[in-house]
């Protein structure tokens, strides 16, 4: 019996809505704004997409179609491709403009580029829903550290009265992603980085967020989708792979979750519907010691991991990893071994950003798939097996 998605992002919105997933070209000193990762992102959701997305040329070669053949799946039809900035924005303008199109951004984009009206949810709620320092709105109260809101000029003073460890964030709508916008302080060293880099956000970001450090024994990305027809589902969790400074280092699928956090992650999912979200959410909730739940992080978009939970009928195992890999110098080395991976029916090819669609420059290849296994000991030797193979890692 074919197995198909969960859902599809088409099941959730208008026929009319075309999806980005690219971080705006607008600089942003809280999220790694690389042009290249930028690029490899809008391929990440093109197997639960069901609907126009717009991706890149590079995201879309013989190189990805050859990956998806592997697995019985094609290249949708239904892209939009841009080459730089210029075709980028201007393809916006011309879906919103001229073919009427509403966007769904991942990322909030400059007025100049699309107005809030051309937004496939309301803009206004999208960027407050996603403000970490509206957080305790949107949990109304419930399931946080101690916090502090400060203005950014006000910091050094304040920080002073804190004990360390204190975990940092931006205290705006400015998006961060793979922890590149949270500092975690341990030493007096780390708050030193901290200042240093808070110094140099000053003119664009008014307030920061000053977070009591929570000793987590779990830390999870619960997800949910409202669907037109069923309202609020719960698509599985995630667990989160950080290392001690919350840098993100990928995914594994959560086996069993404790209710308590499904139900927190269901609470916050219906305020922000009550608010006009509409869409994909995750919330990182990390669980303590004691039991205790804590909302770290609100996610209103889709996540790194969205893809993994919602194709989970297609994989084997009871055991998935989401990861992303660069190659290191040579690409065909590292295609070359992903085929081998997808081949063995152990590696679900999500996204292949080719690196040799650049005729004028060297750039690395960029590859994000699902690791899919009986045993989590098996994805872990898997894993070293390939980076080793790939030239990523020497044995």
């Amino acid at each position: 019996m074919t197995k198909y998605p969960k859902m599809t992002m088409g099941d959730l919105y208008d026929t009319n809505v075309v999806y980005t997933s690219r971080p705006s070209y607008v600089s942003n000193p809280w999220l790694e704004t690389n042009e290249h990762q930028s690029n490899f992102l809008t391929g990440r959701e093109l197997l639960i997409s069901n609907l126009p997305v717009i991706v890149h040329e590079a995201s879309v070669t013989h190189r990805l179609e050859t990956l998806f053949q592997l697995i019985g799946r094609t290249i949708p039809k239904n892209v939009y491709t841009f080459k730089n900035q210029e075709t980028y924005e201007n393809l916006l303008k011309r879906l919103a403009y001229e073919e009427n199109r509403h966007i769904y951004f991942q990322y909030v984009h400059g007025e100049d580029i699309v107005t809030g009206d051309k937004y496939a949810m309301d803009k206004d709620i999208f960027t407050k829903l996603n403000n970490k320092s509206k957080i305790p709105e949107w949990t109304n109260g419930k399931y946080l550290p101690r916090r502090q809101v400060v203005p950014i000029e006000a910091f050094n003073e304040v920080i002073e009265e804190w004990d360390l460890p204190v975990v940092i964030k931006p205290g705006d709508e400015l998006p961060t992603a793979g922890g590149y916008g949270v500092m975690i302080c341990y030493t007096s060293e780390d708050l030193e980085a901290a200042k240093k880099r808070i110094a140099r956000a000053k003119h664009q970001t008014d307030t920061l967020i000053i977070e009591e450090c929570i000793d987590a024994v779990e830390n999870y990305c619960v997800q949910y989708a409202l669907h037109p027809d069923h309202g609020i589902v719960y698509i599985g969790s995630a667990k989160q792979l950080t290392n001690a400074y919350g840098f993100y280092n990928g995914n594994i699928n959560a086996i069993d979750v404790p209710d308590k956090v499904i139900e927190a992650g269901r609470e916050l999912m219906q305020i922000g519907v009550d608010h006009g979200f509409i869409g994909i959410a995750g919330f990182d909730l990390l669980v303590d010691a004691k039991g205790d739940v804590y909302a770290i992080d609100l996610n209103y978009r889709q996540n790194g991991s969205t893809s993994m939970l919602l194709l989970a009928p297609l994989l084997k195992g009871k055991y998935h990893k989401f990861y992303s890999y660069f190659a290191d110098g040579d690409n065909e080395r590292f295609f070359k071994t992903i085929v081998e991976y997808v081949e063995k029916g152990v590696l679900y090819p999500l996204s292949y950003y080719d690196g040799d669609w650049y005729q004028d420059e060297q750039v690395n290849s960029r590859f994000a798939g699902i690791w899919h296994a009986d045993h989590e000991e098996d994805i872990a030797l898997l894993e070293h097996e390939f980076e080793v193979k790939a030239g990523l890692l020497k044995d």
